[in-house]
């Protein structure tokens, strides 16, 4: 298998590592790689604190005959990770993520996601889109996708949310994208994906919850609109950002150029965090994130 650049994905893997800061992580890391014959094509560190920290890295390398040698490389790793205490992972480029996109009404993120995948700019398959509305149906069939329309409400949740849990075995998702999906997800939902949700939502908050922010914000003349994507927990809204970004807008801006302007922000935010996760370049750190991006 090659991409669009011409890279060979079969041969192409990454590895994440988060242990205890210490001298010569890095130096072990890439002679384990020079041992199995790999190149170095990316790497990435941070180090949360020199003196008794916490040591991230993120590492994507070339191994001829990667898919017939995967399994010695990952068992010859353990004796590595044991003398640094590492919690590792190691990912390949031909075990292509599955997704699901959930959305409500509004389909302007759901859009920008189906574009770029067809443009071959995020590296999954979008297997099934999921929504609580008819609107996007046709939208989504269009590029062969299935759509499932599931009505949503919080006195048949438990029932919804069983056939969505149910639709998620049945197409072997890895990755939920909430697209603006208007709806509360439930713990024990939640529980079943832990930080494979990711979520979009405006960056007013904590100020402006609940319903009509932009009329709020409008009123209260805000200077600057954003948008927040992060993991989904069980803390509403407050899960590990993965991006965020912003526009300034002025008192020339109404409440639509507010909503014209959040749209795209959002659209931006949330693609580039889906991209970051689907690349690995993402490690949950307690309730913050690492992107190596």
């Amino acid at each position: 298998m090659v991409d669009k650049i011409g890279k060979n994905k079969d041969n192409h893997g990454r590895l994440l590592v988060k242990c205890p800061d210490r001298p010569g992580i890095v130096a072990a890391l890439s002679n384990f790689l020079f041992e199995h014959h790999s190149n170095i094509i990316e790497s990435s560190q941070y180090s949360s604190n020199p003196e008794n920290g916490t040591f991230f890295i993120r590492i994507e390398f070339h191994t001829e005959n990667l898919q017939e040698n995967r399994l010695k490389m990952e068992e010859d790793f353990k004796e590595l990770a044991t003398r640094f205490s590492m919690n590792y992972r190691f990912t390949y480029d031909n075990d292509r993520k599955r997704t699901a996109i959930f959305v409500s009404k509004e389909p302007h993120c759901l859009m920008e996601l189906l574009w770029e995948w067809q443009n071959g700019d995020l590296d999954t398959d979008i297997v099934v889109v999921i929504s609580n509305h008819e609107n996007a149906r046709g939208m989504v069939e269009s590029f062969g996708i299935p759509f499932h329309y599931i009505p949503a409400n919080k006195e048949i949740r438990k029932q919804v949310e069983t056939e969505q849990i149910r639709l998620m075995k049945e197409y072997h998702v890895d990755l939920l994208v909430l697209a603006r999906y208007m709806q509360i997800l439930t713990p024990e939902f939640v529980r079943h994906f832990p930080n494979q949700i990711i979520n979009i939502h405006h960056s007013f908050l904590p100020a402006f919850i609940g319903a009509h922010p932009y009329e709020r914000a409008y009123d209260r003349g805000v200077k600057l609109i954003g948008a927040t994507s992060h993991y989904v927990t069980n803390d509403l809204d407050e899960g590990p950002i993965i991006e965020q970004d912003i526009e300034r807008v002025d008192h020339r801006d109404h409440v639509h150029d507010l909503k014209k302007i959040g749209r795209k922000v959002e659209r931006r935010v949330l693609t580039k965090a889906v991209r970051w996760h689907l690349e690995d370049r993402i490690i949950v750190e307690e309730n913050k994130t690492i992107v190596f991006h």
